[in-house]
């Protein structure tokens, strides 16, 4: 009897020992190992299998569900020696990996409480998933010297740079960047693309060169991080797999025999996919109609007592990625965490929220807008630096249009801002999308920059006027378009009610400290309009000459939805 006892507890520590063994295996193999420096990668390099795309094309997409940030050992050395921060044309920031062991896509199972002040939400825990974000991939094609017969005309020192046509894979947006930020491209630059699927080919398209007064201030932390390129502004093509691009440098003399500045060095074609949208919010259990407002605003206004601080916590979405519940804590006070939408107010309700009745003041604001959140346009918030920049106040808006061009519908419209993020952290190494707002043409406004929609965020939009300053991108081109309406109108909605909470008069003028590499010398006070255009900072055609004139009628509207 004794014997058999002896026999039963060594076959229960067996098994016991067995199960405590399998526990310690991971969850998931190491995967997909991070990316070398742009600098090191040779151009050829593709993470497809032989063949299977264009022989120089090169594609960085972002990490999809299942897959790890960690390397094999085998591969520590070179993940050493990537730098850190945004890296450029496609590489993830190395500070943007998930900390320790944890892998993509992970969130507690049981969340512990989060603030709505807290800047990152409480650790993910190895081994439990989560959603991932939606996936996206630019592919980074290094410019050859142009050697088409139609190009021998020109002279050595004015000849172009270029791709004959050639397939790619699926983009919908491209641009040109190049290794010197402060470098200027004097020339022109176009392409034409193939439509996905099909066998025609579009006609040239200008891609607008002048960008660099789209940028961070001189001497921020954005704008020395080692990352930042030169870049022209981004062109939205639609759904393509084919591309031809030539740039020309601008002519020093009538028969094209010289260069006035040679090009920069280092250029190369970006082309953009923005991955798929979003899935759809689950139907609200909530009746239809305007959402009551929840909470206070974090942000003081200036005529009342800074709000007290919120009491209530709320736990972090299942599906919410660590980096998407920080982004939308931020706006916790004025939707629930993880929100696709900020709802519509009344202006009785904002005031309210926003917390600015006070005893013997009339609050100027306008009522709430509806604004769809990076969460509802479907930004994968882990190409952005993880900690949010703010600057004191929001005492003038600039508007600019995104000169991306007016071929897009309302649908696309969140591809297109998945596009530019992409092209505006990936490519030119900002730390993310640059405007703090972006309005379509149907008059939808966008969460832009992260940081929060009611706060003073710092922005990459007007270069030297930055500080205590707001972007407003309306998508598209107005050189020669006249603007929408709705576009026009949601514009004066917005600035109605972001500058209502800094007390600004939309109709007013304000007095802005210039930063410099602008119209002005760096600590120049300028006067100027509380609503300008980009063109009063800088010499830029921005926001186009149509949109430009109906400026006035938005700060008219804006001050009257202000009560003024």
């Amino acid at each position: 009897m004794a014997r058999i006892m002896r026999m039963r507890a060594l076959l229960v520590t067996s098994v016991g020992v067995t199960c405590a063994a399998a526990l310690t295996l991971p969850l998931a193999a190491p995967a997909l190992s991070a990316p070398a420096p742009h600098s090191a990668r040779p151009p050829s390099v593709s993470p497809e299998s032989p063949g299977s795309g264009p022989p120089s094309a090169r594609a960085e997409a972002a990490p999809g569900e299942g897959e790890a940030l960690e390397a094999a050992p085998a591969e520590a050395e070179a993940l050493e020696a990537a730098p850190a921060g945004n890296e450029p044309a496609g590489n993830e920031p190395a500070g943007n990996e998930p900390a320790g062991n944890e892998l993509p896509g992970i969130t507690p199972a049981e969340p512990a409480p989060f603030r709505a002040g807290d800047t990152a939400p409480p650790s993910a825990r190895a081994g439990e998933t989560r959603a991932a974000e939606p996936a996206g991939s630019t592919q980074s094609l290094p410019l050859e010297p142009l050697t088409a017969p139609s190009d021998r005309v020109v002279g050595p020192a004015a000849a172009g740079q270029g791709l004959a046509q050639r397939d790619a894979r699926p983009f919908s947006l491209v641009g040109v960047v190049w290794d010197d930020a402060d470098a200027e491209l004097h020339g022109t630059v176009q392409v034409r693309t193939r439509a996905a699927g099909g066998t025609s080919w579009s006609d040239w398209q200008d891609v607008e060169t002048h960008n660099a007064e789209h940028a961070a201030d001189l001497g921020s932390d954005e704008r020395t991080s080692g990352a930042v390129r030169g870049a022209t502004a981004p062109l939205w093509v639609g759904d393509s797999d084919g591309v031809e691009v030539r740039v020309r440098p601008e002519a020093a003399d009538p028969q094209h025999r010289s260069a006035a500045v040679p090009l920069p060095e280092g250029l190369r074609l970006e082309l953009v996919d923005p991955g798929e949208d979003p899935a759809p919010e689950p139907a609200s259990e909530a009746p239809a109609g305007r959402a009551a407002p929840v909470g206070r605003s974090a942000t003081p206004a200036t005529f009342a007592a800074n709000p007290a601080p919120p009491t209530t916590t709320a736990a972090v979405p299942e599906a919410l990625t660590a980096e998407s519940a920080a982004t939308s804590a931020v706006n916790a006070d004025l939707a629930p965490l993880g929100a696709a939408v900020i709802p519509a107010l009344t202006k009785a309700e904002t005031e309210e929220a926003a917390a600015i009745v006070a005893a013997g003041a009339r609050p100027y604001i306008g009522p709430r807008p509806k604004i769809i959140t990076r969460k509802g346009w479907g930004a994968d918030e882990r190409l952005r630096e993880r900690n949010f920049a703010y600057t004191k106040s929001v005492r003038a808006a600039f508007v600019h249009h995104s000169a991306t061009g007016n071929n897009y519908t309302c649908k696309q419209a969140p591809s297109v801002l998945r596009s530019i993020y992409r092209y505006h952290v990936k490519s030119s190494g900002w730390r993310d999308f640059g405007y703090n707002f972006a309005v379509d043409k149907c008059g939808n406004i966008y969460e832009g920059r992260a940081g929060g929609v009611a706060k003073a965020v710092l922005g990459a939009h007007t270069l030297g006027f930055n500080t205590n300053t707001m972007g407003i991108a309306v998508l598209g081109s107005y050189s020669f378009t006249n603007p929408p309406a709705a576009a026009v109108t949601a514009v004066s909605k917005l600035t109605a009610w972001k500058l209502g909470l800094f007390g600004a008069n939309p109709k007013g003028k304000v007095t802005l400290t210039s930063g410099g590499s602008n119209k002005y010398r760096a600590g120049t006070k300028v006067k100027m309009n509380v609503i300008s255009g980009h063109r009063d900072g800088f010499a830029t055609e921005c926001p186009g000459a149509r949109l430009y004139k109906k400026l006035g009628k938005a700060r008219t509207s804006s001050a009257k939805l202000q009560g003024r």
